[in-house]
């Protein structure tokens, strides 16, 4: 379905993450991965959404100049908003137990933004999911951290992971969102191209 309506364009995933590659696999469209680095700042005054849809669009931009009219690029961000502030990749142990004491018997929201670019336009879009865990051990989160090294996510943790299907007791929203990439929203602003 989806594809007949992309056959035109190419498909480009700026993302090194392996759960985006898997989700944007499962809607059944060839893709290619390129990457480009870039320095994940943004103004500090931002909150939530804005964070996200900030940094989303600034991955995309050092491939702007390159893109050929029939080349859509994908590029996203995630973040974990906890206590009125954003939880990014933690990037040691000490950082990556704080975060997930922090989410331990409470409720964070997860947003993820993705920005669909082409030579001619750019469309940025969000969703937003809340997730609550129990109240967690610090023997749990010190497994947790010790096996799955959770420091390519935000907040220190991944859903699908040991620490969620034994922490989470709710969600309210997109599972895949949490993962990182709400595919129910990328396939309905692809589906309107």
């Amino acid at each position: 379905m989806l594809l007949n309506k992309l056959s035109k364009y190419s498909i480009i995933l700026a993302s090194n993450s392996p759960r985006r590659q898997e989700l944007i696999k499962s809607l059944d469209i060839p893709f290619t991965v390129k990457i480009k680095e870039i320095e994940e700042v943004y103004p500090e005054e931002l909150q939530q959404a804005e964070i996200t849809d900030y940094l989303s669009a600034l991955k995309a931009s050092p491939f702007k100049l390159e893109l050929k009219d029939n080349e859509l690029l994908i590029t996203s961000d995630t973040i974990v908003w906890a206590n009125n502030r954003a939880l990014g990749k933690p990037k040691n142990y000490k950082e990556a137990f704080s975060a997930l004491k922090e989410l331990s018997n409470s409720s964070h929201k997860v947003i993820t933004s993705i920005c669909i670019t082409n030579k001619s336009f750019q469309h940025v879009f969000n969703d937003s999911t809340t997730v609550t865990f129990r109240e967690l051990l610090d023997e749990e989160i010190d497994y947790y951290i010790t096996n799955y090294k959770p420091y390519d996510k935000a907040g220190a943790y991944g859903i699908q992971e040991w620490i969620g299907k034994i922490g989470i007791t709710k969600i309210e929203g997109s599972y895949f969102n949490v993962m990182g990439f709400p595919v129910h929203k990328l396939y309905k602003e692809l589906s309107k191209l």
